[in-house]
């Protein structure tokens, strides 16, 4: 999925602010760097007057920060001025090296929407960005909730609104959670979503994959260490539970955690205690804790991969996000909006899919879900070549090697033969082999119905005989 959009001005002669600031904002957002020169007043306000109004619509940012001259505060009116002009509904975050309590109420009476002093830390910059990329996409087309979590959960099929009209009840309580589901289902987004519409919005959302930390790093990455904890540690490290102190810490590929790594975190989870490398004392932390898994951890805890201890501590509520392919409904939907989001990202004019473009991307199994979606139809922009997006602009991944053995009919005609069977047996054992009310669910006629039993040579008094 696509991180939110943020947008650096940098009208700061010097690059320490706007390094120091990038540092801090690059792995968590997609950022834009606009750097103008710093000449006379004159000429550098003319030069945002002229040029920035483009550039802002071609970023299309949730949110700016316009980092501003340190110094005389004269000028902050006319840039803000020049900046809000272009952009009147985007959150402006003023960033400054030093400023005297007049110069901020000037910056907020002027239209930034908060600011930032020198030393930057982690702890003051992302919760102000979260907070104003979240009010900037209230209400924007097509979200289904009232937050930024909410917007990138786009779907119409019972199996998803099931999960997703839970967060708001999840979000009230500070229970952990543990969600399950395929690669790319979007266990992340949930967990964004259900952080920003806590209590907890306000403070830090730390997305922590463990599958990626090596084994002998996983203690000091979730705990930190003190100065001289060990040969390297020159310098005092916070860990993540730390920066993540007041609010939610997400746990992404769970299973992946070392056995000696998941105790220190069980502790910590019963306790709310943890003590850093080579530190003599304990310290304590006020977070929700959201974990992930891809596996099913049920198993996993019966071949001693997760602690049965800590995988109940973490399954106080749990979400079971759907794959793609028990969700089909949506699959049209998401299509045309992962179209509209690369169509204006590429500056590409595609007003939409083609017929049988939408019937392959409808009868494809899609084992990389959401995700995999979402790079194919990216892919496919980047493709084309006219208005309507084709068939022959779609490559999935899948299909390269059969490609090889049957045609592009013959590999449809398998596709959607394989997913009718399927939906045909599903539908079936819904209905206890109750043939009329099957092809009711189905609204095809009896006998349509049953010549599709017969061609897909399913037996029916198998799920008869299951139901009683």
């Amino acid at each position: 999925m696509r991180l939110p959009r943020v947008l650096m001005l940098d009208v700061n002669s010097k690059s320490t602010l706007s390094n120091a600031l990038r540092g801090i904002l690059e792995p968590h957002f997609q950022l834009d760097l606009i750097r103008e020169a710093r000449r006379s007043v004159g000429s550098e306000i003319s030069i945002l007057s002229r040029n920035l109004g483009h550039q802002i619509k071609r970023f299309d940012p949730s949110v700016i920060f316009l980092v501003l001259p340190s110094g005389s505060a004269s000028n902050d009116r006319r840039l803000l001025e020049s900046v809000r002009n272009e952009a009147l509904q985007t959150p402006v975050i003023a960033t400054v090296e030093a400023c005297e309590p007049e110069r901020v109420f000037e910056l907020l009476k002027f239209g930034a929407s908060d600011f930032i002093t020198w030393p930057f830390m982690d702890s003051d910059v992302l919760p102000r960005a979260w907070k104003f990329i979240q009010i900037s996409d209230i209400g924007s087309p097509g979200t289904l909730g009232p937050n930024l979590g909410f917007k990138k959960l786009i779907g119409e099929s019972p199996s998803f609104l099931t999960q997703l009209q839970r967060i708001p009840l999840i979000a009230k309580c500070d229970a952990n959670v543990l969600i399950a589901g395929e690669t790319g289902t979007g266990k992340e987004l949930y967990a964004r979503a259900i952080h920003y519409s806590s209590p907890r919005a306000g403070r830090p959302f730390m997305p922590v994959n463990c599958g990626a930390i090596p084994a002998e790093l996983v203690e000091n990455e979730l705990f930190g260490h003190e100065r001289g904890a060990f040969t390297s540690a020159s310098t005092l490290q916070t860990g993540l539970i730390e920066e993540a102190n007041g609010g939610t810490l997400f746990l992404d590929e769970i299973d992946c955690l070392p056995v000696f790594a998941q105790v220190k975190l069980l502790r910590f989870l019963q306790e709310k205690e943890y003590r850093p490398l080579g530190s003599a004392k304990t310290r304590r932390a006020n977070l929700r804790i959201i974990a992930a898994s891809n596996l099913d951890l049920e198993e996993a805890v019966g071949n001693g991969k997760v602690r049965q201890d800590l995988f109940y501590r973490l399954n106080i509520i749990s979400l079971i996000l759907p794959p793609l392919r028990e969700r089909r409904e949506d699959i049209a939907l998401l299509a045309r909006h992962f179209l509209a989001e690369y169509s204006n990202e590429l500056d590409k004019e595609i007003s939409g899919l083609s017929r049988e473009a939408l019937d392959l991307l409808m009868v494809y199994s899609w084992p990389g879900n959401v995700r995999e979606l979402e790079h194919a139809i990216e892919r496919a922009v980047v493709l084309c070549e006219g208005s309507i997006l084709q068939l022959d602009d779609l490559v999935l991944s899948s299909s390269v090697n059969s490609v090889r053995q049957e045609s592009l009919q013959e590999a449809k005609a398998r596709e959607i033969a394989r997913f009718e069977r399927n939906y045909i047996q599903c539908l079936l054992s819904a209905c206890e082999g109750n043939i009329t009310r099957a092809a009711q669910v189905a609204r095809k006629n009896r006998r349509a119905f049953w010549q599709l039993i017969q061609k897909h040579q399913i037996d029916v008094a198998r799920f008869k005989s299951s139901a009683r």
